[in-house]
């Protein structure tokens, strides 16, 4: 097997770069990792809605696996800890409790691959994680795979400038 599974967020992104990030990377599937799918965070990335552009603009197939996705009780600890130790450990825990790399199938990462979750950033990231996991536990086998992380780039800061509240009035 070789494949090159690239990670993707879809906040702090619009539709224009979200799907251009995937284009060139010439993905051509994209796996979504979210426990829940339907959120109202992007527009864009809500299924059913996410599966139709992903298809339309890039020609990309959809492809739900829920398995890879983190638990409430984790990610709620998280959110009240920011301790990304713990969630790391709670979350390699429950990914051997539910067998993923028994349960996996790995033709589904064939080839040029995403994953898909909300956060803009892979660091503190459950895709990441899985990302890296699947690789470890392919590359053993003796499979090429490599891991990317799909980013914006990066953007100057926005300057304010002097006076440009002023502009267009004159004084007499």
């Amino acid at each position: 097997m070789t494949s090159t599974i690239f990670t993707i967020g879809f906040t702090k992104k619009s539709a224009e770069e979200f799907f251009g990030l995937l284009q060139v990377a010439h993905v051509k599937k994209l796996i979504d990792i979210r426990e829940n799918r339907v959120g109202q965070l992007a527009g864009f990335a809500k299924y059913p809605d996410l599966a139709f552009f992903l298809d339309r603009i890039a020609g990309i197939t959809y492809d739900y696996q829920p398995i890879f996705a983190p638990s409430q009780e984790i990610r709620v600890a998280y959110r009240k800890t920011h301790d990304w130790a713990k969630y790391e450990k709670s979350f390699q825990e429950l990914m051997a409790q539910r067998r993923v790399l028994d349960e996996v199938d790995a033709s589904l990462f064939e080839g040029r691959i995403a994953l898909l979750c909300s956060e803009a950033e892979p660091d503190r990231c459950h895709r990441r994680l899985v990302a890296e996991m699947l690789a470890r536990h392919w590359q053993s086998q003796g499979h090429e795979v490599e891991v990317q992380h799909l980013r914006s780039p990066r953007r100057p800061p926005h300057k304010k400038r002097v006076g440009a509240a002023h502009e267009g009035s004159h004084s007499v």
